[in-house]
Parts: C-alpha cells; sequence; structure tokens
C-alpha cells in the first residue's frame, strides 16, 4: 500500500508547552500520569495535546512508565502462504528485543477496514506499527498520530510504473514520509527472472497466472513478467488470473489449455478470468507457464497432466514463493524464493530503532529474490536447448545459511 499521509505534522513537547503556556517538565509530568498537577492545568495541557494531536516519543515514555513496549501490526485475516509467513517473521523477530506485538485483523479489505484496524491499536497507544494489508488501496489517507513510526511491507518501486499499467502500483515512487519506513521483496526481478529462465530454455513466450486482481503482489509480478517478455521482443499473451488457491491455478491453465486449443476462443474458466487490456488471443501453444505463487503453480501441474500432458516434458511450469511443499512434489518445483525471515527481521530491526529514536539512514530497502532452479522446466517439446546462462543451474541450489 502506498505511503500514508498524517493528519498532524509531528508536534513536540515544546510546541505542547508553548502553547499550554506551561513549562515542557509540566507537560511531562501531564503526559506520564504523575501527580502533583493542578487539575485545570492538567486539562488545559489534555485540551492542548488532543488540538495539536501530539504524541509522546514511545520510547521516551517507556523509559518512565514501562509501558508501551508493543508493535501494532494491521493484516489481512487469511490463510494465504505470504501474508501468514510475514506475520509468523514478525512476530519471531520481535522475540528477545523487549517489544511485544498485537495484531488486528482486517476482513472487508477497504479502506475503512484498514483505519478501524489502525485506529484498534493505536488506541492500545503502540510504540510502532506495521502495515502488511496486501490489497492494493491506491494512496488512502490515513488517520496516524504524528511521531508513529510506520513500517510498510511493499516495494519502494511503483509496479503500474514499470508495467505502464495505471493504478496497479502501491508504494509510489516518492520517498518514504519522515515515520514511515518501506520494505519488501524485490518481487519484480523475480517475476523477471523466472520468465527469462523460460525463455532461455527455448520457448517461443510464457503464459502467466496471475494472482487476484487488485493485490500489490499481483501487479508486481504482471509487471516483472511483462518486462522480461518485452525486452525479449515477445508480445505478452493474456493473463488469466486466479486466487492464489491450487484450485484457481488448476482452472486457469485449464482455460490456458483450452484456449490454445481453440485457436482464439475467449471463454474463462469458473474461477478464473482474462485481462480485461489483453491483446487479441493468438492461440500460441502453451508450453510455458509461469504462476504467481507455488499454490496455483501446483493446479497449474495438475491440469497439464488431466489434459494428457507431461511436465516438464510438453510444458514447463514456474511458481513463487518456495513453499516448503515445493521441493518434495512428484515434480520438484522451479519456483522463485522470497527470504521471509529475512525480509522481516531487516523490517523489524529498522522500525524498533525508529521507536527507540534511533532511525535507519535507509529507509527504503529491496531484498533480493532468488531463483531455484528444480525438475519442473526443461526445453520446449522438440527443440533444442539453448546455451545456459553462467546464474542458471540444473540442481537445485543449497538453501542460503
Amino acid at each position: 500500500m502506498g505511503a500514508a499521509q498524517r493528519v498532524s505534522q509531528r508536534v513536540s513537547m515544546t510546541d505542547v508547552a508553548r502553547r499550554a503556556g506551561v513549562s515542557q517538565k509540566t507537560v511531562s509530568r501531564v503526559v506520564n500520569g504523575e501527580p502533583h498537577v493542578a487539575d485545570a492545568i492538567r486539562a488545559r495541557v489534555q485540551a492542548v495535546i488532543e488540538e495539536l494531536g501530539f504524541r509522546p516519543n514511545a520510547a521516551a515514555r517507556a523509559l518512565v512508565t514501562r509501558r508501551n513496549q508493543r508493535i501494532g501490526m494491521v493484516t489481512m485475516g487469511t490463510a494465504l502462504y505470504g501474508p501468514t509467513s510475514i506475520l509468523e517473521g514478525v512476530d519471531a523477530a520481535l522475540r528477545g528485543s523487549g517489544y511485544h506485538l498485537s495484531v488486528a485483523r482486517t476482513q472487508g479489505g477497504g479502506v475503512a477496514d484498514l483505519q478501524a484496524a489502525i485506529d484498534e491499536l493505536v488506541a492500545q497507544d503502540v510504540a510502532g506499527l506495521i502495515l502488511s494489508e496486501p490489497i492494493d488501496l491506491g494512496h488512502p489517507e490515513l488517520r496516524l498520530p504524528g511521531g508513529l513510526p510506520v513500517l510498510t511491507f511493499d516495494s519502494p518501486t511503483t509496479a503500474a510504473d514499470s508495467a505502464g499499467a495505471p493504478g496497479s502500483g502501491t508504494a509510489g515512487s516518492g520517498a518514504a514520509g519522515p515515520d514511515e519506513l518501506v520494505l519488501g521483496a524485490d518481487e519484480l526481478a523475480g517475476a523477471r527472472a523466472a520468465t527469462e529462465h523460460l525463455l532461455s530454455l527455448g520457448h517461443r513466450t510464457v503464459h502467466h497466472v496471475a494472482g487476484t486482481a487488485g493485490w500489490s503482489a499481483t501487479a508486481r509480478r504482471i509487471a516483472g513478467w511483462r518486462g522480461a517478455l518485452a525486452d525479449a521482443g515477445v508480445t505478452a499473451p493474456p493473463v488469466v488470473h486466479g486466487d492464489w488457491s491450487p484450485r484457481s491455478g488448476y482452472e486457469a491453465t485449464t482455460e490456458l489449455l483450452r484456449r490454445a486449443r481453440s485457436h482464439g476462443d475467449t471463454g474463462t474458466g469458473t474461477d478464473a478470468s482474462a485481462d480485461s487490456d489483453s491483446d487479441a488471443r493468438t492461440g500460441t501453444p502453451v508450453t510455458a507457464i509461469f504462476a504467481a505463487n507455488d499454490h496455483m503453480a501446483i493446479g497449474a501441474i495438475r491440469a497439464v497432466e488431466r489434459a494428457g500432458l507431461q511436465v516438464p516434458h510438453d510444458v514447463s511450469v514456474v511458481g513463487f514463493d518456495d513453499a516448503p511443499e515445493a521441493e518434495y512434489l512428484s515434480t520438484p518445483l522451479t519456483t522463485v524464493r522470497q527470504d521471509f525471515a529475512e525480509v522481516t527481521r531487516l523490517a523489524v530491526h529498522r522500525l524498533v530503532r525508529a521507536v527507540e529514536g534511533r532511525p535507519p539512514a535507509e529507509r527504503q530497502r529491496l531484498v533480493p529474490t532468488q531463483l531455484v532452479v528444480r525438475e519442473s522446466t526443461a526445453p520446449p517439446p522438440e527443440s533444442t536447448p539453448p546455451q545456459s546462462t553462467p546464474t542458471e543451474n540444473p540442481h537445485r541450489p543449497e538453501r542460503p545459511s
């Protein structure tokens, strides 16, 4: 999602003291609930605090009150592998840091739902906030207290700019705000690598089974796929969307294979739909499929097999994420690995530093992805494989330590 816009600028304790006509020490006593402050003065200071939207420095207040050792996280209420892995990674990264995690899950996926989750956490007086909402909400103006450090799991680059598709980016092209940290896996480069791998094997084109329309990850992976095809001088085939589930990958791939057989029929499957801005159907044979996650890739493999074809002899399949089951399929899956543990470790480290008044100089960062070549990809039928590039490895590389 995009950089949140504050409804108030950063306000200092000095600003409150000046407006209320009291000393900074008096403001500190009011903020920390200390005694020996006249009721009338306390009420005046509280009124100014509310008027200016002042938020005490979380670390400084924690030293006095031993409270605020809590990080709030907004995440989607889902069991999908990506969002769940981020939540688990954040929880693990916070252990031993002295901070605890409060989670607010969204259900509706709209701006109002997101704001309600933020308000729930802000009411708990959290020291920092993590927004891990994967749905592209554009650039909503969210109500966030000034001075509250915010971490977004996203890409510092805009997928829409790379893809040339309006409305598909989420992170914005500008720098993060003074309280915002942006960190995410380089999904665009990962999608490029997957597509380039299939093209290097000799496939004339690569078909794409995309994730749910409107998700930022969907937009970035489409952008990387299209960019790789464009660089190779290949017109991108129509995209077919799934919903990240194996069933949707199965139905989307069934549709792709049916469309290729019918040479231009534009029908769609039950849970899959062709992009409305796609080029005319060409009937290009389907020999290579890049699925936007491993679970849809698993469904794609099943659809290929049900059609009487073999993976990778007839159709090569690449996934994304490197889910735990990917290397244990009957045909181990070539995929793009996202290191969720490393992404969340780096992100949480930066957030904690910001909470404690030591914000990192680098507020935006992309963590590289890795193409993991296994057994689900091969040259297309009746073709001679081209010379392999130095970065390609026919064997599964070891996981980084």
